[in-house]
């Protein structure tokens, strides 16, 4: 097993894995900006390191400060968490070629991932289905228009770089997609450092399904099973769940086995997600990307499956085999409660005067990367915390999330568990027959 850690992210995450990290007894590092020093990960761990400015372009994404640490320290392996440098192949690459252990996917299958037009065109050709869209990057207006007339309208049109929900737009007619195409491009151009566009089919409605994957140090690819992700404001998710209300045994069977063929076809090691779009109408899926990461809602597939996703990280990296279990039980929710308002979801950072976890309550877990007397700054993600509830079933589940978050109580930033307690008795939500636009349709 490795010895020792250093964990190249902060909040909640950091802490997180450096949780497990003192349970398996690993010495931890962790690595923070100025704005961080008080944070709760940074005083957790075995040793911190004070890495930069709160500007992530000279702290968390610091590729030197962040290796002159592991140095520094002795570290012998590096987890990125997700977000920052996670999907950073070059990075990546760096950790290996510094004589470090990299613990997540290689940096082959996190470059051939990290692509959408690449990634989709492997896919189909493993045989895992892809929504009708573009093979090759579309380089201008006037193509675009031909592709968009041979796929049909509505066309989501998408950053080929992009991830987390960034760099998309739906255009529903040619003087719409003429708009839409030239704004995707240049968003990404601006934020990824490519302007490479690619167009697929738009669902009107449909649901966003992933399925969490582990590639074990053997060579083979398993898979646990599935979250639901379609409660979501401005393409990002709010709450997730597992299993899906939407599918069928049968559904979910061919879903989970697309899953390990995805993961196979690029030799995939660790820990990692491959996302889906589901149309309950049609009831078909068809492949949305691979996060080659731990995802932020890794806790419902740890609830559901009895598993510490991160002890599998780091046992993986070692080389060592991963006691994966092979059976669901029970019904897991995650709701990331953000500073941001709970109407508009805008921001709203600011000193923590109050912070109350509802951990006294029966199927509650908590991650959080706050406290009271912290801050909230805005030069991070609005995630503070992220509320677990696990029941037998779903309407467990959801009774018990009812008290957990009417229990949490938060003051100081805003936050948006208002919103949580106005989901949890919609009826779309608790009858388990909802999309991705159901948070549009609340507001």
């Amino acid at each position: 097993m490795i010895e020792s850690v250093l964990v190249a992210n902060r909040g909640e995450i950091a802490r997180r894995v450096i949780r497990t990290a003192k349970r398996l007894g690993i010495r931890s590092i962790a690595v923070y900006s100025e704005a961080d020093a008080d944070l709760p990960f940074a005083r957790e761990a075995d040793e911190a390191v004070l890495i930069g400015p709160a500007n992530p372009a000279e702290s968390y994404r610091n590729t030197e400060a962040i290796l002159n640490a592991a140095k520094q320290t002795g570290a012998q392996a590096i987890h990125p968490g997700y977000g920052f440098l996670s999907e950073n192949a070059d990075f990546a690459r760096m950790v290996t070629e510094h004589g470090l252990i990299w613990i997540g996917p290689g940096a082959e299958a996190i470059t051939a991932m990290g692509d959408k037009i690449n990634a989709r065109n492997l896919m189909a050709a493993a045989g895992v289905p892809v929504a009708p869209g573009t093979q090759d990057p579309v380089a201008s207006v006037e193509l675009a228009l031909q592709a968009a007339s041979d796929i049909g309208y509505p066309i989501m049109v998408k950053a080929a770089a992009g991830g987390g929900g960034m760099g998309m737009a739906v255009a529903t007619d040619e003087a719409s997609l003429e708009a839409e195409y030239e704004r995707v491009r240049g968003f990404a151009e601006r934020m990824f450092g490519d302007g490479s566009v690619l167009l697929e089919r738009y669902f009107p409605r449909v649901r966003h399904i992933e399925v969490q994957i582990l590639g074990l140090a053997d060579g083979s690819v398993v898979a646990l099973g599935e979250r639901e992700c379609s409660v979501q404001r401005r393409n990002q998710k709010l709450v997730e769940e597992s299993p899906s209300p939407a599918l069928t045994p049968e559904q979910r069977s061919a879903l989970l086995a697309a899953a390990v063929r995805a993961g196979e076809a690029v030799n995939y090691r660790n820990a990692g997600t491959v996302e889906c779009l589901f149309d309950p109408t049609a009831g078909e899926f068809f492949f949305l990307e691979m996060n080659t990461r731990l995802q932020v809602e890794h806790p419902v597939t740890e609830a559901v499956f009895g598993i510490d996703l991160v002890e599998a990280q780091f046992r993986v990296a070692s080389g060592l085999p991963a006691d994966v279990p092979t059976v669901a039980n029970g019904h897991a929710i995650e709701f990331r409660v953000n500073a941001e308002d709970p109407k508009r979801f805008l921001p709203g950072p600011g000193a923590i005067t109050t912070w109350v976890e509802p951990l006294d309550l029966p199927g509650v877990r908590v991650d959080s990367g706050y406290r009271e007397g912290n801050k909230v700054t805005p030069n991070y993600d609005s995630l503070m915390a992220k509320l677990i509830v696990f029941g037998a079933d779903r309407a467990e589940a959801i009774e018990r999330a009812k008290a957990a978050v009417a229990a949490f109580e938060i003051a100081g930033p805003k936050n948006n568990l208002p919103f949580f307690i106005e989901l949890l008795s919609n009826d779309e939500f608790t009858s388990g027959d909802y999309d991705t636009a159901l948070v549009s349709r609340m507001r």
